[in-house]
């Protein structure tokens, strides 16, 4: 490459943002926040494992305009930092599981624009999950990726096994929880992991209170 074209490709900018809201509700933005939480908690000892989303993803070096967010994705293969943005090319790995939280406005293009390209991109299973449940008739809705098209994969009674991040995806009627099957315990969510953290602290000051209390009573006759 010559001095020219290097100097003309540190030129490109590629924004962080897209100018898009994160979210058409609540509801959508905390689903999506939960998702990334749980998924980073349960990769968190795994090397290589990247949890992220509503990061800005480019796919076509050199060109700003081709670039997408998945609501969350993950991808294997590449570190744990913080980006700002997710150059394909660079990384050298596109996600292999994504979710999109659909809604009334990006339905379409969830189940048109965006298919196409994360089959194109090599996305080994794709999610998309209605909090709703107005748009997509049984709320979640599950496609694999065989040979270059996404294949829908049965749901048996809201649940669907994620064969990448071996985790089950459980539609609970109320919203979407990941479990897992080893286990069969859901993946705790931030506000059930501070809720356990109190109420193990309520039991041991309870308990603390109690030793006292046999102390001051001093030994029996």
């Amino acid at each position: 490459m010559s001095l020219r074209q290097n100097a003309l490709t540190r030129e490109i900018y590629y924004p962080e943002s897209d100018g898009e809201p994160m979210a058409e509700t609540d509801l959508h933005r905390d689903l999506m926040a939960e998702l990334i939480e749980e998924l980073e908690a349960f990769f968190r000892d795994t090397p290589e494992v990247y949890v992220s989303g509503n990061l800005l993803l480019y796919y076509e070096e050199g060109n700003p305009r081709k670039s997408v967010a998945p609501d969350v994705f993950v991808v294997r293969g590449v570190g744990k930092q913080r980006r700002r943005i997710y150059k394909l090319w660079e990384e050298g790995r596109a996600p292999e599981v994504v979710f999109e939280i659909s809604s009334r406005k990006t339905l379409m293009q969830d189940t048109q624009k965006k298919w196409q390209l994360y089959a194109r991109l090599g996305v080994r299973e794709y999610y998309l999950y209605d909090p709703e449940y107005d748009y997509l008739p049984d709320g979640l809705a599950a496609f694999r990726l065989e040979g270059e098209e996404f294949v829908e994969v049965e749901v048996s009674e809201g649940v669907v096994r994620s064969e990448v991040l071996g985790l089950d995806l459980v539609d609970t009627g109320e919203t979407l929880r990941l479990r897992d099957p080893q286990t069969g315990r859901f993946i705790p969510t931030r506000e059930e992991l501070i809720e356990a953290q109190q109420q193990a602290e309520a039991e041991l000051a309870r308990l603390r209170e109690e030793l006292a209390r046999l102390r001051s009573q001093g030994p029996a006759d």
